[in-house]
């Protein structure tokens, strides 16, 4: 199963250990699932935890090892035409990356305007709870037509 993490649930893995973030990152860790990610994810993410009020929360040598593990063991695109599909802006390159990286869900904790969504192209747009029980079940998440 390809899945795309929005930045939030990375963030949220290395905040909240054994939760639905957590777990979906473990899982990816041990090859269940297949992470798709791009440069500019990865770049976003280094900045997001350089964040001095994140310091506190974020063990920073479990994040110093998820920074690499993404460039090793993710498929990493390099640029991904963004295209506005959101009403946040800021949530368009996650959505570009979904559908170019052809994944079959994509997984936030954005409420207001990524969740709201439910599908980009196709690929649902589902909880860490919702995806988590997908990769457990490893069935894969009802699509609708592209």
């Amino acid at each position: 199963m390809r899945v795309v993490l929005d930045t939030n649930i990375l963030v949220s893995a290395l905040i909240t250990k054994g939760t639905p973030p957590d777990q979906l990152y473990r899982a990816w860790l041990r090859g269940d699932v297949e992470l798709v990610t791009s440069q500019a994810q990865i770049d976003e993410l280094r900045a997001v935890l350089g964040r001095p009020r994140l310091r506190r929360y974020v063990d920073p040598a479990e994040a110093d090892r998820m920074l690499p593990a993404l460039h090793l063991n993710a498929s990493v695109l390099q640029d991904v035409p963004v295209a506005r599909r959101s009403p946040d802006p800021k949530d368009d390159p996650i959505l570009a990356m979904a559908v170019m990286g052809e994944a079959d869900v994509l997984v936030s904790g954005d409420k207001t305007d990524m969740l709201a969504l439910k599908s980009v192209e196709g690929i649902p747009i589902a909880t860490a709870r919702e995806a988590l029980s997908l990769v457990l079940g490893q069935s894969q998440p009802p699509r609708t037509h592209r």
